[in-house]
């Protein structure tokens, strides 16, 4: 499970360190891709399996299961981890979430997520989260 929240930097080669809690998790070979709210989601192969096997299952004659699956797995890129524990961004990437200097990781239970620094601060803001309107919401679904 990913939990957690890390500040961090992107070096001039696309790089950023992995947390040593998410590497363990991960093992060498991990899945990035595009995620919803201009970040980056990070899945373990195992992870990664199960959510290709569940969109398989969807009927791609929805237009918005294709696009769905289209948005996902046109950006997905196989990743390594190299000695020190970093792992390249590819550019389209790093392009579509905005990743320059300052970035945040943030575990997200089955997944991790890759953020500029601007954009996690501003989502997180008390502005943008309402936890009262966020409890409501998750008690209707049972949480």
């Amino acid at each position: 499970m990913f939990c957690g929240e890390y500040k961090n930097t992107i070096d001039s080669k696309g790089r950023i360190i992995i947390p040593a809690k998410f590497r363990e998790e991960l093992g060498e070979k991990f899945v990035v891709t595009k995620g919803l709210d201009n970040c980056l989601y990070g899945y373990s192969l195992e992870e990664w399996s199960n959510f290709e096997k569940k969109v398989k299952e969807l009927p791609q004659t929805d237009k918005y299961v294709r696009t769905f699956t289209r948005f996902f797995f046109s950006g997905a890129t196989e990743c390594e981890l190299d000695k020190q524990g970093r792992v390249l961004i590819p550019s389209n990437l790093r392009e579509y979430a905005k990743l320059e200097k300052n970035v945040y990781t943030v575990g997200v239970s089955s997944r991790f997520e890759i953020w500029a620094k601007d954009t996690w601060e501003q989502y997180i803001s008390e502005e943008n989260i309402d936890t009262d309107e966020i409890a409501s919401k998750m008690a209707l679904l049972g949480i």
